[in-house]
């Protein structure tokens, strides 16, 4: 495949390549703390995003939208589609805590509830992809099992996604567990389901010192969707866009050889600052302008396309 905009078959003719482009998208705790839903979802919107990652992680408040009753989980759906935007996923990071890997069977067999309950919850919020952590059991010292564990935790999940429509993304991670996309695609291709794949963090890959274009090369046709983040070695949260070491001009131009399309999702702490709509809505016109100068198309909000 090609940049010109056509592909060429083996009868040497040619045929227009698929169009695509990206939608931006912005991580929960960029923004402030939901009061209610609709207010929320409002602000995503008028800070120019298509949708936001839900984060369900190790707070007892946030964990407990796993076990949210039916109402509650419509009342957030149609207030997203009040707003217009997407519940784009549902960041799992609660598996910190919870190790998949863990080499206590009770704590394994809780990190299996909750891959099954945050299925369901992205099923009933219309949230199409859960991103799993690649965190094997993240408090605990490394033992010889729990790479095994994780990837057997992680095949049983994939089958309940599959029975849910859901899809699963396995972030590569700071630590030293899954900590690069190719380490990822060893475990998708392992288990081997079609609702696995990943859901790379280009900050990620520079806060691991790896190179940013190989890493992406490897997740080739298996990329879910993308995070934006800035980091600095040992610094994998709460860098500036721009201020890190993260290698955007390598990771977009990667892209565009992969004619890659899809979401991708600003990851930002802004800590509940009264000014985290601004700050957002600030990332993402620089993002954006990355974007545009790297040559990769971006969809508008749908607030602001043309109508007919």
């Amino acid at each position: 495949m090609n940049l010109t905009g056509e592909t060429r078959c083996e009868c040497g003719a040619t045929r227009p390549l698929p169009s695509g482009a990206i939608t931006l998208g912005i991580y929960e705790k960029a923004m402030c703390d939901p009061v209610d839903w609709d207010s929320f979802f409002a602000s995503v919107a008028s800070a120019g995003f298509s949708f936001v990652d839900l984060s369900i992680d190790e707070s007892p408040e946030r964990r407990a939208r796993l076990h949210w009753p039916a109402p509650e989980r419509r009342m957030v759906r149609d207030a997203a589609a009040r707003a217009g935007v997407a519940i784009g996923g549902l960041c799992l990071s609660v598996h910190r805590a919870v190790g998949p890997g863990s080499a206590d069977p009770r704590v394994r067999e809780e990190a299996r509830r909750i891959y099954t309950e945050a299925i369901t919850l992205a099923r009933d919020l219309g949230a199409p992809i859960v991103q799993v952590a690649g965190y094997y059991a993240y408090y605990e010292e490394p033992h010889a099992d729990q790479r095994r564990y994780y990837v057997e935790a992680l095949a049983e999940a994939a089958q309940t996604a599959s029975l849910a429509g859901v899809l699963l993304g396995i972030e590569n991670v700071d630590g030293t567990d899954v900590t690069s996309i190719s380490q990822g695609m060893e475990i998708v291709r392992e288990i081997g389901s079609p609702w696995l794949h990943m859901y790379p963090d280009i900050g990620n890959i520079a806060e691991q010192e790896l190179d940013t274009t190989s890493e992406l090369a490897a997740g080739e046709g298996h990329m879910l969707a993308i995070h934006i983040k800035d980091v600095r070695p040992g610094e994998p949260r709460r860098v500036p866009l721009g201020e890190g070491t993260a290698d955007f001009p390598a990771a977009f131009a990667e892209l565009r050889r992969q004619r890659w399309s899809g979401r991708m999702m600003i990851e930002m702490w802004n800590d509940n600052a009264p000014d985290s709509d601004v700050v957002s809505a600030r990332a993402r016109a620089t993002v954006a302008g990355w974007l545009t100068e790297a040559g990769l198309p971006i969809n508008p909000h749908p607030s602001h396309r043309e109508t007919t």
